[in-house]
This record gives C-alpha cells, structure tokens and sequence, in this order.
C-alpha cells in the first residue's frame, strides 16, 4: 500500500499576507485559491521540485491552533537557498552544521509556522 503525503494544512490569520510571503518571497507555485462558498477559501501552494503542497485559507484550519513547527524543505545547497531567500526578504537564520554532512538554515512565516531548509551532503 503506497502512503503519499501530499497536503499539509498551516494555520494563517491573514490569508492574503500568507499567500503573498509563500509566493512572492518564498517561491512557491500557486496551485489553487478558490472560494467554494460558505465563506471557505483554499489556497494551495506547492515549493519548487515538491510533490507535497501546503493548504492554507479560511473555513479549514482552526486559525487559533499552533504553529506548525520543524517543516523541511531538503536543498541541495542551503548557502545558495539561504541567500535566494535572504534576497527575496525572508529572515533566514546562519547555516548550522549539525555533522555527518547535513546543515540547516531556518525560516518561519508571519504566523510562526517553521521551515527547516536542510542540505544531507552524500
């Protein structure tokens, strides 16, 4: 039986603020934002190269819940990630080697949900 994750809903309070950061300065693809009514929106957007999206929007995730936290997003440089970031104006943390060839840089979104970029040199 294949298991494929594929949506991870995030809390966000201002839907237009997030759909912008993930877009514009992250750089994301913008799938879908649609309004299928009862006051629900659903914007999905998808990182370059993933086959896994995130959902954010009103009327589906509680906007009051948590933060997601420790979300990756595995990069073959995260110097050169870092600085594509850095450039677009996310505050991206220094890059920490962490050993046995992996290194993280951190990021985290208007609402506090987090974004590990981790490089695994082989």
């Amino acid at each position: 039986m294949d298991m494929r994750l594929e949506l991870v809903p995030l809390p966000v309070h201002d839907v237009d603020s997030s759909k912008a950061f993930y877009a514009d300065r992250v750089g994301f693809a913008v799938d879908h934002d649609v309004e299928p009514g009862n006051g629900m929106r659903v914007v999905q957007l998808t990182p370059p190269g993933s086959s896994c999206s995130v959902v954010i929007g009103t009327g589906m995730v509680d906007p009051n819940a948590g933060p997601v936290t420790g979300l990756h997003l595995v990069v073959d440089d995260v110097e050169a990630a870092r600085l594509e970031l850095t450039g677009r104006g996310v505050e991206v943390s220094d890059v920490q080697d962490v050993g046995g060839g992996v290194r993280y840089a951190y990021f985290a979104d208007p609402d506090g949900n987090s974004w590990a970029l981790q490089e695994i040199r082989r």
